[in-house]
This record gives structure tokens, C-alpha cells and sequence, in this order.
């Protein structure tokens, strides 16, 4: 997609996110969550990136991060560990800690990992972990078994970022994982859903039937331009029809390794869209990323 960092061999400066921000399209229900969102530390020198990345990106530190949730009337947030970092998850769980009633984690972690550091990292908060396929830096696939037995007596589940299209043969593998499962980014299934029709039933009969979790998430990351992200609606709309209960939405703040730097507050805005009634916009937002990332029924301090 010409809108976002095509993964490669290089490693891409990234530019920052706008820092005007507004109130959405709709109103946002108490305790909203935003599911999908990366912090990055402006101390380079104690947090280093992997030299083995694709892309690095600006500061975008804790505060910048508290002012975009405040900024759009969100609670609640999630914070993924960005493939910069590799497995040193320690920012990441510094923030988490600081924030626990509000922040919940997904960590980027090896099948070496201590029992000790699992267990700690559940008690700042961190309910999954992530492999990524697509970019340098994260987690691959070959360990996901090892990972999943891992994770199991946490009750963690396990984010997928992968391209669905490409990776049709790994539904069934993943799917004997014995871990809830959650597709990051709507599977990279493009605006087109024409084109994907094969990878946009077999994600929609996951979800429908295996209980798998999808992000409503990284939709300038699927067409060709920031202009053409409302054709990603249909897609958007088919997952929701497939299992409504299993729908959490992101922002993927900062929005990293993209040339055009989308709004934060339109993406947003696009679920009044993708979800017109507020009882399914009030699942999405609010009660599936309670369920899924264990957040308490009450409102954050």
C-alpha cells in the first residue's frame, strides 16, 4: 500500500502524528477503550531500538500518549510493543505500571522467557502477546507454539500482525493454538473486498465460529491513499456482521511506518460508519475490550 512503509530491507524515518486533536463524529461512551496504540521513549539511550528493524520512529512519549486518549474522550487504553524495541518490553511496562486501572498491555516476547518475568509483567498489566510477520523486529511465526504454551497459564491471548491473503495456510495452525486469538490491523485485507474475497470468509468464519478477536484498526493502511480509507467500510462492516461480540477498535497511534500521516480523531470518527447503531458502537468501544483485556466495571482513577 503506497500510503504505509512497504517492509524491507531498509529502515524508514517515520513522521510524527499531528498534535491538534478534536472530539470524534459520535459521542464516545464512558469507558471507551482504544486497543491498539504504541509508546515510544524519548531517552533513546536507555531504551534502544534493535538495530534489526524497518522502520524508526519520533518520540512518542507517555504524556503525548494520555493527551490523545484525553483529547478524544477515551478511558481506557491498550498499548502494543512496537517491533522497534524487539523484546525489551521495558518502556512498555513502565507506562502500564504507572497506569493500572486505566492501561492494559500486549508484549513482544521469546519462548526463553522466565516464569518470574511473566508473572510480573501480568501484574502490570500486560493480558497478551504479539508475533509479527511483517516487520522487522517483532516475534515471528516459528515460535508461536512455544509462545502459546507459555502464555497458557496466564490466560493470555495471542495478536496476530499478518497479511491474511498471504497467510491463509497459517488460519489452521493458529487456530490449535489453544489461546484466544486476535487478528491485528482487519487481516491487511485491502479496501478491495473482491480481491480478498477467499482470505475475508475464512477471517469471518474465525471469528463466527472459533471466537477469534479482530482489530478494527490501521485502515489508512489498506488502501492507496489517505483520501480512499472510507473504502474500507464494507470490510469493516462484513467482520462486524460475523460476530459482533469479538470487534475491539484502535487508533495505531502513533502511526508508524507510513509515508501520509492519517488524523487520528477521522479514524475514529469512521466507526460511527462502520457501526451506525450505539449499541454495537458501545460493544465495540466499551464491553469486548473489557471482556478481552480484563478491565474492571468501574471508571479509572
Amino acid at each position: 500500500m503506497s500510503s504505509s512503509v512497504a517492509p524491507g530491507a531498509e529502515t524508514v524515518n517515520c513522521p510524527a502524528p499531528f498534535d491538534t486533536l478534536h472530539r470524534p463524529a459520535f459521542v464516545v461512551p464512558d469507558l471507551a477503550c482504544d486497543t491498539h496504540a504504541h509508546v515510544i521513549a524519548e531517552d533513546t539511550a536507555r531504551y534502544p531500538f534493535t538495530p534489526d528493524r524497518s522502520y524508526t520512529p519520533p518520540p512518542a512519549p507517555e504524556a503525548a500518549y494520555l493527551a490523545m486518549l484525553d483529547a478524544q474522550g477515551l478511558q481506557r487504553g491498550v498499548l502494543v510493543q512496537p517491533s522497534i524495541y524487539g523484546t525489551d518490553n521495558r518502556y512498555m511496562r513502565h507506562v502500564l505500571a504507572r497506569h493500572p486501572d486505566r492501561l492494559r498491555g500486549v508484549a513482544v516476547i521469546d519462548a526463553t522467557v522466565s516464569d518470574a518475568a511473566l508473572e510480573q509483567m501480568h501484574a502490570e498489566g500486560v493480558r497478551g502477546v504479539r508475533i509479527n510477520a511483517l516487520f522487522r523486529g517483532g516475534v515471528a511465526l516459528d515460535s508461536m507454539e512455544q509462545i502459546a504454551a507459555r502464555i497458557a497459564p496466564f490466560g493470555w491471548h495471542m495478536q496476530f500482525l499478518i497479511d491474511v491473503v498471504r497467510g491463509l495456510e497459517l488460519l489452521p495452525r493458529i487456530a490449535r493454538l489453544g489461546c484466544g486469538v486476535v487478528i491485528d490491523h482487519m487481516g491487511y485485507l485491502t479496501s478491495s473486498v473482491a480481491q480478498d474475497v477467499g482470505a475475508l470468509r475464512a477471517l469471518e468464519k474465525c471469528v463466527a465460529e472459533e471466537g477469534w478477536w479482530v482489530k478494527l484498526s490501521g485502515a489508512y493502511r489498506l488502501v492507496q491513499n489517505l483520501e480512499d480509507m472510507r473504502q474500507v467500510t464494507p470490510l469493516a462492516q462484513a467482520l462486524i456482521r460475523a460476530n459482533p461480540e469479538r470487534m475491539v477498535w484502535g487508533s495505531d497511534w502513533p502511526h508508524v511506518a507510513v509515508r501520509d500521516m492519517p488524523d487520528t480523531t477521522d479514524l475514529l470518527s469512521m466507526l460511527a460508519e462502520w457501526a451506525p447503531d450505539d449499541v454495537t458502537r458501545n460493544h465495540i468501544l466499551v464491553r469486548n475490550p473489557a471482556v478481552l483485556y480484563g478491565f474492571a466495571q468501574k471508571t479509572p482513577g
